[in-house]
């Protein structure tokens, strides 16, 4: 029993210097952290959680150090995780907050928006939960017009285009229509070099029958002998 006993007595020392420990941290963690020196103050948090791994502080000052380094993907990560473990409604409204403004600098509205809804309810009347949720509904009104007018400005440019190119291929279907009419007509009106030739020759030999005929026509007449009028 005495072995026992003993035991216990060195486990709890063994815990309570673990504890000491993560106070310690903390301490230090938020001394920094007011000092601005943030990243120096993660480190700090980080030990503590070393020492005990589910101390809410620590996790959730581990949080606001990411957040204002500006890693909200890994503050956003941290808060979520403090959300699935138990604790007061007012710890919870916090951690619900602080996810949503992380999710509300990665732009990710829609989850900001959830999160900030889960704060409420834990502390329904938290003004600035309030207040940034209306700030987060009211900019995701205005991406979603942004995005609606997008939308109808490519429509009406693919309309446009569309257009252009209905017009464009109209105007090749008629220059392809004029270019086929002048070939045939090139063609109706065009002689090749042999017709040409053939036609000259037949011309020629039209001439030369003409003389041989008018050449004829005119021996006869040198032969007519007019008889002596007695």
């Amino acid at each position: 029993m005495k072995f026992v006993g003993l035991l216990i007595i060195l486990v709890l020392l063994f815990v309570d210097t673990y504890s000491q420990n993560e106070r310690k941290n903390i301490r230090q963690g938020n001394r920094k952290y007011t000092d601005e020196k943030y990243d120096d103050s993660e480190i700090s948090y980080r030990k503590a959680i070393e020492g005990k791994p589910n101390s809410f502080d620590a996790m959730f000052n581990l949080g606001d150090a990411l957040y204002k380094q500006e890693k909200f993907d890994e503050a956003a990560r941290q808060f979520q995780a403090l959300t699935n473990k138990e604790n007061t409604k007012e710890n919870h409204a916090k951690v619900f907050h602080n996810l949503g403004n992380s999710f509300l600098k990665s732009q990710k509205l829609e989850k900001s928006i959830e999160a900030y809804k889960n704060a409420l309810r834990n502390n329904p009347n938290d003004r600035k939960t309030k207040y940034n949720l209306a700030y987060a509904q009211s900019k995701l009104k205005e991406q979603q017009q942004q995005e609606q007018n997008q939308d109808k400005n490519q429509e009406k440019q693919d309309e446009q285009q569309k257009d252009q190119e209905q017009k464009e291929n109209q105007e090749k279907q008629q220059q392809e229509q004029q270019q086929e009419q002048q070939q045939e007509q090139q063609q109706e009106n065009k002689i090749s070099k042999e017709d040409a030739q053939r036609m000259l020759e037949a011309l020629e030999n039209d001439e030369k029958e003409l003389q041989k005929k008018l050449k004829k026509q005119k021996a006869k007449a040198q032969k007519i002998v007019i008889e002596k009028d007695w």
